[in-house]
């Protein structure tokens, strides 16, 4: 999705979490700035521009709820994200009622994540551009809006998991990405990093968009993961 740039408040001090949602926010345009602790995240919020706010429940110092309390008596209105390691009703009509906008419960996957914050951003009124309709590398082409994949004139039959996989690469062309970042990108944080499922679903990517044509744009990068471009 392009979004030009707009700016998120990360609030985590999962280390890994921190990484998953940070590179995955950059590779789709946000700027994201990350603060570990309540205080940190109340002085950010509250002096800083931000679209949206992703807050964690569980900080070493204040809880999610006490931060959201504290920024919106502070006068920010920026849409908050609330994410919880818990997922009964009751926290979360506390974390809503508390001041955040929407819940998501851990572990979550980032596709998911990402299409919260663009609703969250669209019910403040935030400048989105529209949805890119169309990838292209070489002669193959993604359309985002039908899920249809071609090469050339010819159309290609997809998963869903393939497709997801398809468009993190072009949306990348010619950047390698790593076996941990493909496997966070399409699979979520949560995933088993020691499965062997990219390699899995690589080749059967190749075997629909490569097989049949001299020019291979699928391409293994030995000691550090695969790219797509047409070199």
């Amino acid at each position: 999705m392009g979004i030009g740039y707009m700016r998120v408040l990360l609030v985590e001090d999962d280390e890994r979490i921190v990484d998953f949602v940070q590179r995955g926010l950059k590779a789709e345009g946000y700027a994201v700035e990350v603060a570990r602790s309540g205080l940190e995240a109340i002085a950010l919020g509250t002096e800083g521009e931000f679209q949206a706010i992703i807050l964690d429940l569980g900080l070493p110092d204040l809880n999610g709820r006490q931060v959201c309390e504290r920024l919106r008596n502070n006068g920010v209105c920026t849409p908050i994200l609330m994410l919880t390691a818990k997922d009964t009703v009751q926290d979360k009509v506390t974390g809503l009622r508390s001041g955040a906008d929407d819940y998501m419960t851990k572990p979550f996957a980032f596709e998911e994540l990402l299409a919260r914050i663009e609703v969250l951003m669209r019910r403040q009124g935030g400048e989105i551009q529209p949805e890119i309709k169309e990838l292209r590398v070489a002669g193959l082409i993604l359309n985002g809006e039908t899920h249809e994949v071609r090469r050339g004139e010819t159309l290609i039959d997809l998963t869903p998991k393939e497709f997801a996989l398809l468009e993190c690469f072009m949306r990348m062309p010619g950047k390698v990405l790593s076996r941990t970042r493909i496997l966070e990108q399409v699979w979520g944080y949560s995933a088993d990093p020691l499965t062997n499922v990219v390699d899995v679903y690589i080749r059967q990517l190749r075997r629909k968009i490569d097989d049949d044509y001299d020019l291979k744009l699928l391409k293994t990068v030995r000691g550090f993961g695969y790219k797509l471009d047409a070199s």
